[in-house]
């Protein structure tokens, strides 16, 4: 074994991590890396759309893991709120956040190292850390609140359907269930049940949509022209909600280059050696990367679009409003007054489907995060994959007992979801920053998108600064803070 060392985390350079066994550890100052991938696995990324198809993947995980609390209840609980006036806004709240994902996935591609990993090289503070993971740690914190709160949703449907059980046992049996398919299961098992899972979603919410129009909520071409004017929602902290964890939320621009290192995109682009070879397999599996992230983005986009206009017409016109006692009752009516009352029953599992693998795709994607920080805070040694492997099946034991105890302890689920919203989007605008970084390291210059990318990376992360600043600004404790100094 030839061995590899890093800079050191906080360097402004940035010198390839692993390049060709994924790493999802902390590589530290004079500790050697594993070998690199067999020579069998390093290949030329394919050519044609059916190949591409083929390698797609991770992007189908993060959609069943976005496509879940964010749609299902934030989304229509804004549209409730507001009517269709903020079409225009998730609209840009799905699509800007691609840019800052691709980023941060072509670091993975070309390092072979996790998201963690790539905070952890952030210029700054240090204690033990970079000071962007202890931000994150804050931010992974509230994210428990928020997978508790669909767990309640997941007690809430199999109580209305029927299910002779109270809703402290099925939450728990929920989470035995997650715990047992994520330690048996492998990546292939995850990408299967997602994809499947978010297919029958995006097509029940579309069908909805398009049975709106032979009802009274009808949406009309003059709906669509005000929803794409500008206008300022009257509650931010919902609207805020929405924007942190529709599209690709704080948590999922974490996950993503996590699943495109188990994928095996960087294992098949191989050691960095900046040979001729070397530079075309990263040209062609970051292409693959980039329309793998954009598919996933059409599939998230229409069934956010779908659920906001299902939220912004049936519930508004009906006065309705998305609250903790009757959250999934009141988000029937999306299908019942679409379909009519035979309808319940199709909501209902559908609603299941689309929260459980939200569940799922979190809890295995926080499996990994968990196993990379026990490594970047030194609490435990860089594990080989094999150990990698049995430290994620015993943490996807003890995942779903925090999330059920905090939902048995808490037990209101639209609460307990908005929390996790507001975290990540807050989390966002720092993100952003990481993008920008990582963007503009010389190292990659070769490899770097061109000028029209980057104005569109900066808009992006511009525009999340913007959000998480007024959120801040328009806080409660901020706004009582300024009543008080101006004598208000």
């Amino acid at each position: 074994m030839n061995p590899t060392h890093s800079t050191h985390p906080g360097q402004a350079g940035l010198t390839p991590i692993l390049s060709g066994s994924y790493a999802g550890r902390v590589i530290t100052d004079q500790k050697p890396l594993p070998a690199p991938a067999a020579s069998t696995e390093i290949t030329a990324a394919p050519t044609d759309w059916r190949g591409i198809l083929k390698q797609l993947g991770p992007g189908l995980i993060i959609s069943a893991v976005i496509v879940g609390s964010g749609e299902l209840i934030v989304t229509p609980k804004l549209g409730a709120s507001e009517g269709v006036d903020l079409l225009w806004f998730i609209v840009i709240g799905c699509l800007i956040k691609v840019f800052v994902q691709i980023e941060l996935g072509r670091f993975a591609v070309l390092h072979g190292g996790s998201s963690l990993e790539a905070m952890n090289r952030m210029p700054g503070p240090r204690l033990v850390v970079s000071w962007l993971v202890w931000l994150w740690v804050l931010m992974f914190a509230a994210t428990f609140f928020q997978v508790a709160g669909m767990v309640g949703g997941l007690a809430s449907i199999a109580e209305i359907a029927g299910v002779p059980a109270d809703r402290r046992i099925v939450a728990i049996a929920i989470g035995v269930l997650t715990a047992v398919l994520l330690v048996v299961g492998r990546y292939r098992l995850i990408e299967r049940l997602s994809t499947l899972m978010v297919a029958a979603f995006t097509i029940g919410t579309l069908i909805a949509v398009g049975a709106l129009q032979t009802t009274p909520f009808a949406i009309t071409l003059d709906d669509l022209v005000r929803g794409f004017s500008f206008h300022v929602p009257s509650t931010f902290t919902v609207a805020f909600a929405a924007f942190g964890i529709i599209g690709v939320g704080a948590s999922e621009l974490i996950y993503y280059p996590y699943w495109c290192l188990e994928k095996g995109y960087s294992r098949h682009v191989g050691p960095a050696d900046n040979s001729d070879g070397w530079r075309a397999r990263a040209r062609g599996w970051l292409h693959v990367l980039r329309i793998d992230s954009w598919v996933a983005c059409g599939i998230y986009t229409l069934a956010t679009l779908a659920f906001f206009l299902l939220g912004a017409t049936v519930l508004h016109d009906k006065g309705l409003d998305v609250e903790n006692a009757a959250m999934i009752p009141t988000l029937s009516h999306m299908y019942q007054e679409t379909f009519g009352a035979w309808s319940l029953p199709v909501f209902l599992v559908g609603a299941f489907a689309v929260l459980y693998s939200t569940v799922f795709g979190a809890t295995a994607s926080n499996t990994r995060l968990i196993a990379d920080s026990l490594v970047i805070f030194r609490l435990l040694p860089a594990p080989t994959d094999e150990k990698r492997q049995q430290r994620i099946r015993v943490i996807s034991l003890v995942l779903p007992v925090s999330w059920v105890g905090i939902y048995l302890l808490w037990g209101q689920p639209v609460t307990l979801v908005v929390i996790g919203a507001v975290a990540q989007g807050l989390m966002l605008p720092f993100l952003g920053m990481l993008a920008l970084w990582l963007h503009h390291q010389p190292g990659d210059a070769a490899l770097r998108p061109g000028r029209a990318w980057r104005i569109a990376l900066w808009f992006s992360a511009l525009s999340m600064g913007v959000a998480g600043g007024y959120q801040v600004v328009m806080s409660a404790p901020v706004q009582a803070l300024y009543k008080a100094l101006s004598g208000g």
